[in-house]
């Protein structure tokens, strides 16, 4: 979906369209970005920005708080019209996911027809555009996904593959983030060519277990099938910094919108969890993490948050600047009658927890 938080925003509040908006906290608030309109990106406006700064590179932007409920919904019915094309459909987040179409393209239309009545129909049933990307794997397919927004549609034939990916930018693969934008840089990579004429024993070298995703794709391989029914093992979410931080505040009220958005996962996927993890990178890259497994199960924002003030105590957060904080969520279990009444109910709110001691 193209800019769905705020998408979902001008289509509900007419007067918000052609204008900058921003979906997040209030610049005042030390809050950040968590989704803007087109408009806003003009002006540099990104997702996980501070919304301090957002407001200074956009004055006119007009910052609202989310309503993950508007969004839920949305999705759901986005889901209802994949249904009626396939029933192989894997969900990456709410506003995106893979379709398998094979079949219905093989015996009724090609695949790039089965995209567009989709985007169609999309149109029709929550008035709000799509891009898609279609492709013979699921690397290509996602990277075309974002190569003509917003309301786009990208094909990547097979024949025409080896040549796209050869000229892509290397921080433009999925999967290469800017730690390994850098890396691979160092080693002479900027293009997808570059990364083809690595040896495999190179890239194990310096990329370990990634190396054979990278050797692959380089290639045009993807052989990850579209899995309706993932065995999660963690559900999570993290935000890297635009500047590198160090108050605890704009710390703390990251964390509390990480928390938001995985008990929104949780809810929708009706999952409890009994381990809470807190990742840190600090400025220097170095990468931490910290744990805690309790008795109880937990699946709200306010149980998640209950058990980070203690993650928190065993990090260097508030003296050290850090780049990234992220949440997760392990030891899963479908949530059932019995279990979910297990629960141990919290009531927490944001002044009974001091990150400060």
């Amino acid at each position: 979906m193209d800019a769905f938080f705020a998408s979902v925003e001008q289509r509900d509040f007419p007067e918000l369209i052609g204008k900058p908006v921003v979906v997040g906290g209030q610049p005042g608030s030390r809050g950040v970005v968590a989704a803007c309109s087109y408009e806003a990106r003009k002006f540099g406006v990104h997702s996980a920005m501070p919304s301090s700064r957002a407001a200074k590179l956009c004055p006119d932007a007009i910052f609202l708080p989310p309503r993950f409920e508007a969004y839920r919904e949305a999705s759901q019915m986005i889901h209802k019209v994949f249904k009626q094309f396939t029933k192989l459909i894997e969900p990456l987040s709410l506003d995106e996911a893979y379709l398998d179409v094979t079949q219905i393209a093989a015996h009724s239309h090609s695949a790039t027809e089965v995209a567009r009545e989709i985007k169609a129909e999309i149109k029709k049933a929550v008035n709000l555009t799509a891009s898609a990307g279609v492709s013979y794997n699921k690397f290509l397919a996602k990277i075309a996904s974002d190569m003509d927004k917003p309301d786009g549609l990208f094909v990547i034939r097979p024949e025409k593959a080896q040549v796209f990916i050869e000229q892509l930018e290397i921080r433009k693969f999925f999967g290469v983030g800017k730690v390994t934008e850098k890396k691979m840089q160092s080693l002479g990579v900027y293009k997808g060519a570059d990364l083809k004429k690595l040896e495999l024993i190179q890239l194990q070298t310096h990329f370990g277990s990634s190396a054979n995703y990278y050797y692959d794709i380089a290639r045009g391989i993807d052989d990850r099938p579209v899995k309706t029914h993932r065995q999660r093992k963690s559900i999570g979410k993290e935000t890297t910094f635009v500047d590198n931080v160090i108050d605890k505040r704009i710390v703390w009220i990251t964390l509390q919108d990480i928390a938001g958005k995985i008990a929104i996962i949780m809810n929708d996927k009706k999952m409890l969890a009994r381990t809470v993890t807190l990742k840190v990178k600090y400025a220097d890259f170095q990468l931490i993490t910290r744990s805690k497994t309790g008795e109880n199960c937990l699946k709200s924002k306010e149980q998640i948050l209950q058990n980070v003030p203690e993650l928190l105590k065993k990090t260097e957060i508030g003296k050290r600047p850090i780049r990234l904080i992220g949440l997760s969520l392990s030891g899963l279990i479908i949530e059932s009658a019995q279990n979910k009444a297990s629960q141990k109910l919290l009531t927490t709110d944001e002044k009974q927890i001091n990150l400060f001691n």
